[in-house]
């Protein structure tokens, strides 16, 4: 006599033919990310590009004008004033903020790895760039302030940190190196727990020195994190803005007027934001520029881990 064999149910059907599907609902789940990013970020390039071939004020409709702007950008000293300063300030923000970094990482990885550690050396970041400026105006004051005060106690010369053509994009530096080195270094300390600790046994049977293995192993080893870090850096330091716009306000005689705030003010103080559209782009085309170099020159896709 022939048995018959119940059907299975519908979920173990789709079981044995495969996993579930769950493209809709991931499509889901990131959609009110797109939608921001298309909202607060692609629709806003996109019209900035557009209004950087315009004439517009606020007050009237844009005016299509051509290449003016990019003509009178190019034609504009103070614009080429800007970028020089903002590359010098990159320079020190990069150089300082990178190696203090990479040292301060190393040190929480090879002497203590404590978590409250890591948290003091994170808690500058969660001051915001406001806050800080505000700050060292007040502690790097000329008559006032304490590092002043201090330096004049030891019988030296006062220093015109924010006042002076020479002292202030150092110090403009110096204020968010202080803020973000943290935040880097810890980054940092991310790429150094991934490097294998037998790579460093290897190294010290071989007679490797501390300084020997950092050079030849912690350094090649760290290269796409080293990459990211220096993409990250780059980027935020040709943005930087809220420091010079409370501390300095781009003086003394334009010497910390960096592009960002020389963008902010033909757009919000002169009211020409065709011509500041055409500097936003061009500040757009120098970092996509800077970031595409950087990536092919550190090998960012490729690690030397096996």
């Amino acid at each position: 006599m022939a048995t018959t064999i119940p059907a299975r149910p519908a979920r173990f059907r789709r079981a044995r033919n495969g996993p579930h599907d769950d493209t809709r609902l991931a499509l889901l789940f990131i959609l009110p990310a797109t939608i921001g990013f298309l909202v607060f970020l692609v629709w806003p390039t996109l019209r900035g590009i557009y209004l950087s071939f315009t004439k517009f004020n606020l007050l009237t409709p844009p005016e299509f004008n051509g290449l003016d702007n990019y003509i009178r950008m190019v034609q504009d000293p103070v614009f080429w004033n800007a970028m020089k300063v903002t590359l010098y300030y990159v320079i020190l923000n990069i150089g300082f903020q990178t190696v203090l970094a990479l040292v301060i990482a190393v040190m929480m990885q090879r002497l203590t790895q404590r978590t409250w550690l890591r948290g003091i050396v994170l808690t500058p970041f969660l001051v915001s760039n406001v806050v800080a400026a505000m700050v060292f105006l007040w502690i790097l004051d000329y008559q006032l302030g304490i590092a002043n005060n201090i330096i004049a106690g030891l019988g030296l010369e006062r220093i015109p940190f924010l006042s002076s053509e020479a002292w202030v994009i150092p110090t403009i530096a110096f204020i968010n190196v202080w803020r973000h080195v943290g935040y880097t270094a810890l980054l940092i300390f991310a790429g150094l727990q991934m490097i294998p600790e037998t790579v460093y046994e290897a190294g010290r049977i071989d007679g490797a020195s501390e300084v020997r293995m950092f050079r030849s192993i912690t350094v090649p080893l760290l290269r796409p994190i080293l990459s990211l870090v220096l993409i990250i850096t780059v980027v935020g330091s040709f943005q930087v803005f809220d420091t010079v716009a409370i501390a300095t306000r781009g003086g003394p005689v334009d010497s910390s007027r960096v592009l960002q705030y020389y963008i902010y003010e033909v757009a919000f103080s002169r009211f020409q934001f065709g011509y500041a559209s055409a500097m936003s782009v061009a500040l757009l085309v120098v970092l996509v520029i800077i970031t595409f170099v950087q990536y092919r020159l550190s090998r960012a896709e490729s690690s030397d881990l096996a």
